[in-house]
């Protein structure tokens, strides 16, 4: 049987930061007008968690499957690949987390709609939308991780989905202004999937992974990041300057400046292989990013 280590590092710890970004950002956002509940919140953070972790290890799964981790990939050794973890056993953990995942959003919206069958059946498809995104990155013969639609669909799920489900389901509406932190949330977060892309290019390319990063190149796939990391540091700050009251509010711009210099060493590299740790960073810079951008909004 796979060590407990060997599920830790199958989950992937490094990228929940990401996840727990837009549960931030709807959640404060939420706070800040006045509209929330502790145990809605915590709850859709432990649901985001366990799609993060649902869509690691299939991501596990299916890249071994496929033969896109081998030994000319650059990042980490996966569990299947490295042996850790067997095909069949993973398999068996996506299913398991999977029911988890849907228990777990299922529970929230009984806590958030308690009276309200129709908005509950809403979320209840987006939430199975997510599951089958997080399935089907790189599982099957349709992954659309392959076909370069990776980008659009962490946008979607970890901006709108994340940031304005999580916005709504505590406050019960939705604000125009608040689609600019989703947005940025989003960018930010498929910049993280694009350097991931750029590092594994090589590789994903002999392996037939069509990625969006290596369909750019490497040199316009630098450019295309900073449209995404400054893109969503605009889209954050365009949300602190309309609801603007005191100069406190620019604490805001504190975590700003390292997401820039880790930005322009990206734009010098030459080696696609050193762009790893750039993941972990960019990770952990929006999550600083996001906590920043509520405290700028509730002091």
């Amino acid at each position: 049987m796979p060590k407990i280590n060997s599920w830790i590092k199958a989950a992937r710890l490094r990228t929940l930061p990401l996840a727990l970004s837009s549960i931030l950002a709807g959640s404060f956002m939420a706070i800040y007008v006045g509209a929330y509940s502790w145990k809605i919140i915590v709850m859709a953070a432990i649901t985001t968690v366990l799609l993060q972790v649902l869509s690691n290890m299939a991501n596990d799964y299916g890249d071994s499957q496929k033969g896109t981790d081998n030994q000319e990939r650059v990042g980490p050794v996966r569990t299947v690949q490295g042996g850790e973890i067997s095909p069949d056993q993973m398999k068996k953990g996506v299913i398991l987390v999977s029911f988890l995942t849907l228990f777990s959003g299922i529970a929230l919206l009984y806590v958030a709609f308690p009276e309200d069958f129709y908005l509950s059946l809403l979320f209840f498809i987006i939430g199975l939308a997510a599951i089958a995104a997080a399935i089907k990155y790189t599982i099957g013969s349709s992954a659309y991780g392959y076909k370069g639609l990776g980008d659009f669909f962490v946008l979607v799920f970890f901006g709108f989905v994340g940031v304005l489900g999580t916005y709504f389901l505590n406050t019960h509406e939705l604000s125009i202004d608040a689609f600019l932190p989703a947005l940025g949330l989003g960018l930010l977060s498929t910049g993280v999937l694009n350097l991931n892309n750029m590092r594994d290019m090589k590789n994903d390319i002999k392996s037939g992974k069509h990625t969006l990063a290596s369909r750019l190149g490497f040199e316009k796939a630098k450019i295309y990041h900073t449209f995404l990391v400054i893109g969503g540091i605009v889209c954050l700050g365009a949300y602190i300057f309309i609801h603007f009251t005191s100069n406190f509010q620019l604490l805001f711009l504190v975590p700003i400046p390292i997401l820039i210099k880790d930005l322009i060493i990206v734009l010098k590299a030459k080696d696609q292989s050193k762009l790893d740790p750039f993941l972990k960073k960019l990770a952990i810079g929006t999550l600083l990013t996001t906590i920043f951008f509520g405290i700028s909004l509730l002091l």
